[in-house]
């Protein structure tokens, strides 16, 4: 027994050095074994998780009835996007109007009424992008009127409250007066701006509105000229002495007709302008006629009573430079710009400048002949101001002297050639 117990410490003895040898290589393998099992086994495993039969499903109240919408929405659009599906290929009006429909109930942004007319502007977009941002166009024009809307109540509703509290104050022989003065006061003024159009009309100096570009312009940037002339000819009307107001080569039927007899409405029949599809140049001599435009190299140096002046009704976001230049050189006219950089200090931006500021400019030359007046209308943030009229005057006596001198010299030559 004793030689046994010997031989079984010394084994054990013998077999831990090799065990410590080797427990590094072991414990690393099985490291990596395990490692790759826990790595593999969700990509691997197929099998689906089988819930408990024992633990009841608890759900909310408020996320049934988020599902039951869901669901319903879904079916609603489902059936939309079907119908709209068979009808796409007969009715395209109907399709579009599904399209939007289908659009609504998934909560973008689209208007709650659409016009006929910008149907046809949403059906000529092929792409669905740009239908997208057409609707949102509308969507924010639809939300600023109804905005504008609420603001114009609101100011009617103030404006009544004090003319009642200021009738309330005023005893009843200043209510009479004052509501007999007040009542023949809108009418008067419109007469007397009726009888100077009348007489603008007859004896008034012309001013051309070109409207040959509507094919030039987006339907955005024709609804921004339309309001330009809008402004223009309301004006002209409250001047002193306005201009008889030409709109040529106006198209029936045609983008700015249709915009102008929307926004006109009944009016438009009763304005004190001359409107005609004809060219002016059909209308007017070549030879009195001056065109205003932005790319032109002829300064403007004075305002010409006795010439007539075309301005071409194109509203550019695009920047299309010379398109007017190129119309007015195409029919042999004169073309002028006017002197921005000679009276102001030129900042920012492009030298066109929209139609209203131009009729208000050419107003103020025809009444005043003052360049310092008249170029008050040019929009402060694109100038920093008027140059140095002392400047201007050195640089323009220096010119004098320089013409008078070189004048003086070539006669001296002329007298010493003739002795000669």
């Amino acid at each position: 027994m004793p030689a046994l117990l010997k031989m079984s410490v010394s084994l054990i003895l013998v077999r831990r050095p090799f065990a410590r040898f080797f427990m590094p290589f072991t414990l690393q393998r099985k490291r990596r074994d395990l490692y790759s099992i826990l790595l593999h086994r969700p990509m691997t495993s197929k099998i689906p998780a089988v819930s408990s039969p024992n633990k009841e499903k608890t759900s909310s109240p408020e996320e049934l009835e988020l599902d039951a919408w869901k669901t319903t929405m879904k079916s609603s659009v489902q059936g939309v996007a079907a119908v709209s599906s068979s009808t796409d290929a007969k009715d395209p009006v109907a399709a579009t109007k599904e399209l939007i429909e289908v659009w609504r109930l998934l909560g973008k942004e689209v208007p709650e009424h659409i016009s006929e007319e910008d149907l046809k502007i949403l059906i000529e977009n092929t792409s669905k992008t740009s239908k997208k941002k057409y609707l949102k166009y509308l969507y924010i024009k639809e939300k600023l009127k109804k905005a504008r809307q609420v603001k114009k109540e609101m100011k009617a509703a103030a404006r009544e409250e004090a003319k009642q509290e200021k009738l309330l104050e005023t005893p009843e022989e200043d209510k009479q007066r004052g509501f007999l003065f007040l009542r023949l006061w809108d009418r008067s003024i419109n007469n007397a701006m009726g009888w100077k159009g009348a007489q603008a009309m007859q004896f008034g100096q012309p001013l051309v509105f070109d409207m040959a570009y509507d094919n030039y312009m987006k339907p955005k940037e024709l609804q921004n000229a339309v309001s330009q002339l809008l402004e223009s000819e309301g004006c002209n009307r409250r001047d002193v002495d306005p201009f008889h107001l030409y709109f040529c080569n106006l198209k029936t039927d045609s983008n700015y007709q249709r915009e102008l007899v929307k926004r006109y409405k009944e009016k438009w029949d009763k304005l004190l302008l001359t409107t005609t599809d004809k060219s002016y140049v059909d209308l007017f001599p070549k030879g009195n006629i001056i065109y205003l435009t932005a790319d032109s190299p002829n300064v403007m140096t004075t305002f010409k009573h006795d010439k007539i002046y075309i301005i071409g009704s194109f509203v550019d976001k695009n920047v299309q430079p010379g398109t007017s230049l190129a119309n007015a050189k195409r029919l042999k006219l004169a073309t002028e710009c006017l002197p921005l950089d000679k009276y102001l200090q030129w900042e920012t931006g492009t030298k066109n400048l929209t139609l209203d500021q131009m009729m208000r400019i050419l107003l103020c030359l025809k009444n005043m002949g003052s360049w310092e007046e008249a170029l008050k209308f040019v929009p402060r943030r694109k100038h920093t101001g008027y140059v140095d009229i002392s400047q201007h005057s050195e640089e323009f006596s220096n010119q004098l002297k320089n013409s008078k001198t070189n004048h003086l010299f070539s006669k001296a030559l002329n007298v010493r050639t003739r002795r000669r």
